[in-house]
């Protein structure tokens, strides 16, 4: 038996179905990048308030892969939420994404559905490297292949920023309100980094387009739940359980967080009933969650890879780790972060340490080690910006940017290769192809101006520290700098 519509009724008493019926669902959000992090948190907001207004459905766009969609069309875009930590499971049927697009195969589909008046809110979660962008400016990347292609190529793009600015025109052309850009990815002011690279590029199309565009809403948004990808042992789990095989359910924690600009002309589903928290500036909370947990999550995921730990509770579980992190959420990053009256952090940091302590969700440190240049400059680097300007130490965030370092060289501690996916992996390899000394390997990596800036890439401090530590990880290995570290 399969998951879908005609088969809900034959699950277990025990799964959580959907209090509504989720053929009568109409489409409001489009949302790019329909992977496993928004299935597991904007979908489950919204599957939450679908009983009260069942306008906000959700279809989902695959900007790249129609694996998702050959996934969950069968299934009529249900799938299993799993939320697990040591005490035990709970299984639940999200039914918010109702319709499946594949964007390379039909971009017109897409488009139409992006154009349509009914579309209030076009949301995203492509990761860093799919703005288009340059991580230490923010600017567009005007030589991007893929903006290059979309600016001679409106009607098939490519980005997610061709998309949405050729969307945006055709709704502009018929006379139809913009709809509210809604960016749910790790970046700094993500909205305005969003904002500003359609404008750029609606711009470099035509200086009306550009206009139109500038006036679009794009809220800034802080989204925190950990989401590891998907297993064949979950699906094989998670269909025992079901009695009903899933092609793609997710897996995730107890926790959850959403906090968001309240700035939406056409109207918004009434999120803030089920969990999440409207503000009038996210970006107090967006660089809390950025650094204690991203930083940190970056940290030990280098660190944890070389050291042999497979999952992010592996990894805790390394002698030194837990008490490294700690010290770096306590005293290298908590000391950069502005005000939040009335909010507990170190409540907050406690209960990063038991998340990432938990031993169900099984978070790979290879998933969380992916596109590193495009991470690390909101994880790490912005971070030691200012504690170098503070005249602080900052020991513990240069050693997460030394393992990456050494993780990004691509062989691991005993010769073996490591799958290196980053935008620049190529590029890397080509820097440091040849290098073994420490002191010129990070030489190599400094040159990378797009990612440390002209600052961090002259400073003499920084790239001080950071040949101690790596020629510590070279000399010593992970394991041991990490004891070294945590004393």
């Amino acid at each position: 038996m399969r998951l879908s519509r005609q088969t809900l009724d034959r699950l277990p008493a025990t799964v959580i179905k959907p209090d509504y019926d989720p053929a009568s669902i109409a489409i409001g959000i489009v949302h790019l990048g329909i992977g496993a992090f928004h299935r597991a948190h904007q979908a489950v907001f919204t599957d939450a308030v679908l009983a009260r207004d069942p306008s906000w459905g959700i279809c989902g766009v695959s900007l790249r892969s129609p694996e998702t969609r050959d996934a969950l069309a069968p299934q009529d875009g249900l799938y299993t939420l799993k939320v697990q930590d040591g005490s035990g499971e709970e299984l639940q049927v999200i039914g918010s994404v109702v319709e499946l697009l594949c964007a390379p195969e039909n971009p017109q589909a897409v488009l139409d559905r992006m154009a349509s008046p009914a579309t209030r809110i076009v949301s995203l979660t492509i990761t860093e490297k799919g703005y288009c962008h340059n991580p230490a400016t923010g600017m567009l990347d005007e030589n991007h292949p893929d903006v290059a292609h979309d600016l001679r190529n409106h009607a098939r793009p490519k980005s997610a920023v061709g998309f949405i600015v050729e969307a945006l025109a055709r709704r502009a052309s018929a006379g139809v309100p913009p709809f509210t850009l809604l960016s749910c990815d790790n970046l700094p002011s993500n909205g305005h980094v969003l904002k500003r690279v359609v404008t750029r590029f609606a711009e470099l199309r035509d200086p009306a387009l550009g206009d139109f565009v500038s006036r679009v809403a794009s809220p800034s948004t802080m989204v925190d739940r950990i989401v590891p990808a998907t297993t064949d042992t979950d699906r094989a789990q998670i269909a025992a359980a079901l009695g009903a095989s899933d092609a793609w359910p997710v897996v995730t924690e107890p926790f959850r967080q959403w906090v968001i600009e309240d700035e939406f002309p056409l109207g918004r589903p009434d999120w803030e009933k089920v969990g999440a928290t409207f503000v009038d500036d996210v970006s107090a909370f967006e660089m809390m969650k950025l650094r204690l947990l991203n930083g940190s999550h970056s940290t030990l995921a280098y660190l944890g890879y070389l050291a042999g730990a497979e999952t992010v509770a592996d990894a805790m579980s390394l002698p030194g780790m837990e008490p490294l992190i700690e010290g770096l959420m306590r005293e290298e990053v908590t000391p950069t972060l502005p005000p939040l009256p009335g909010f507990d952090l170190p409540a907050y940091r406690a209960e990063l340490l038991k998340r990432f302590r938990n031993p169900a969700l099984r978070h790979r440190t290879w998933q969380i080690a992916m596109d590193g240049s495009q991470k690390l400059p909101q994880r790490l680097l912005a971070t030691i910006r200012d504690r170098l300007t503070q005249g602080a130490s900052y020991d513990r965030l240069a050693l997460g940017v030394a393992a990456w370092m050494r993780y990004a060289r691509g062989v691991d501690e005993s010769g073996k290769p490591i799958d290196v996916r980053d935008p620049h992996a190529a590029r890397i390899a080509e820097l440091i192809r040849g290098i073994d000394e420490p002191e010129r390997m990070v030489d190599a990596f400094l040159g990378m101006m797009d990612v440390f800036g002209s600052d961090l890439s002259t400073s003499g401090p920084f790239r001080a520290t950071l040949v101690k530590a790596l020629t510590r990880l070279f000399e010593e290995g992970s394991a041991a700098t990490l004891r070294f570290y945590a004393r």
